[in-house]
């Protein structure tokens, strides 16, 4: 208080404003020069971690450049230089994985892979390149390294490498179904692709001939053992043989669908200008509607056949019922395009034959009567394409005959477009 009292009349103090302050004691003198120490501390990190990102991202762009020109061993030297400040760096255990891989070090390319998904599980090519370096070593763990990237690659080639390891995979494992939807995606990816053709057609057919043998063993004597047969003898050729053993079918089971009218398809076939054959397959097709209900396929024989007879307003009638069941159908769309030319109507019957060509692009008919309409209406341009792609058509299924001959067998009738005499 004596103190205090002292300040107040201190003539010093009054003009100065106030007492001089005390000085700090040392235990609090110490926590603000580590408080400012840290502060300074921080702003050094932040510093330095601000350079190290930049470096990082200066060794990644030179390890891309370095890729780009094929230069692998300077890629690789950045990707190390990488790890180096960054020893869990997702992109650069993937481009060290991605060397490896190429250079088919698939042990080191597996470890190196493996740390980028552990970093980053979102890298789909890392976990494709892992996929295929796992079945060069054998590794159980290739499958589901192959199934988990295949649905997000972007990369058409990379993506169907990973289909085919995976399909041969499969198929390995005994897993034909797992192997043929496998190669269904392929094909829908590549569809020209002469690889991936080859190895679909030789799946389906083991696939085909797996199934024909466990049907032989389940059912020898069934209705559909009989179907099955029938349709192996209608794709050699042999129609009669394909006949006899449809009505073997039907005597089993006299409602067994689709055997109407694949029976009704196969006499009309054997002979479509002979007026016994045309009843006896008609009587089919209408037992077809019967059992099974109508559809535009069946529809569209019946038209086939009023237009063989010839009953135009009939096939016209017929075709139109296809059509009305189902507007897509490419053979409903040519019938009603052939009736309305033979009725003598170019301008709708364009129409219709141009959805029929836009349906099915390698039916030569269709092509073919698109060509005569057009012409008749003077549509010359379209009339001269639309001729020039029925005769390619036509060319390309010769060949196709050819190999077919080749292979001793027969091509299926709807491969056979060729212009009926009829109208």
């Amino acid at each position: 208080m004596k103190d205090l009292n002292l300040c107040r009349m201190n003539t010093y103090a009054k003009t100065r404003g106030g007492c001089p302050r005390r000085p700090l004691p040392l235990p609090l003198l110490l926590l603000a020069l580590v408080a400012s120490s840290l502060v300074a501390t921080a702003a050094d990190a932040g510093q330095t971690a601000l350079s190290r990102t930049a470096a990082i991202q200066n060794h990644l762009q030179k390890a891309t450049a370095y890729l780009k020109a094929n230069d692998a061993n300077s890629a690789q030297q950045e990707f190390q230089a990488v790890l180096e400040s960054d020893p869990k760096n997702a992109d650069a255990h993937a481009g060290l994985g991605a060397i490896a891989f190429v250079a088919r070090d698939y042990q080191l390319a597996s470890r190196e892979l493996t740390k980028a998904l552990a970093a980053d599980p979102s890298l789909t090519r890392s976990q494709a390149l892992l996929g295929i370096s796992q079945r060069r070593l054998g590794d159980p763990a290739a499958r589901a390294s192959l199934e988990k990237s295949f649905p997000k690659l972007t990369e058409k080639n990379l993506r169907i490498q990973v289909g085919m390891e995976l399909a041969d995979l499969y198929e390995r494992d005994g897993d034909l179904d797992a192997t043929a939807s496998a190669m269904r995606a392929l094909v829908e990816l590549d569809p020209d692709n002469a690889d991936i053709l080859f190895a679909a057609q030789r799946i389906y057919t083991e696939l085909a001939d797996d199934t024909l043998n466990k049907l032989a063993i389940v059912a020898p004597r069934s209705a559909r053992m009989q179907q099955t047969i029938a349709e192996h003898l209608i794709n050699n050729g042999d129609l009669p043989g394909a006949i006899a053993h449809y009505r073997k079918a039907l005597e089993i089971d006299p409602r067994i669908p689709g055997v109407h009218f694949e029976l009704g398809e196969a006499i009309l076939e054997s002979a479509p200008l002979d007026p016994g054959n045309q009843e006896e397959a008609q009587k089919e097709f209408e037992t077809a509607i019967q059992t099974e209900g109508d559809s535009a396929s069946v529809e569209c024989q019946l038209g086939r056949i009023a237009l063989l007879k010839p009953d135009v307003d009939q096939a016209y009638d017929h075709y139109g019922r296809a059509f009305a069941l189902n507007p897509g159908d490419a053979e409903a769309q040519l019938g009603l395009g052939r009736v309305l030319a033979t009725m003598a109507k170019p301008e709708e019957a364009v129409k219709y034959l141009r959805m029929a060509v836009q349906s099915d692009p390698l039916n030569g008919e269709a092509h073919y009567r698109l060509a005569i309409a057009c012409k008749r209406l003077d549509l010359q341009a379209e009339a001269e394409k639309e001729m020039r792609l029925f005769q390619e058509i036509k060319q390309t299924k010769e060949n196709v005959r050819e190999l077919y001959r080749q292979m001793n067998k027969k091509p299926a009738s709807s491969d056979d477009q060729v212009p009926e005499t009829q109208p």
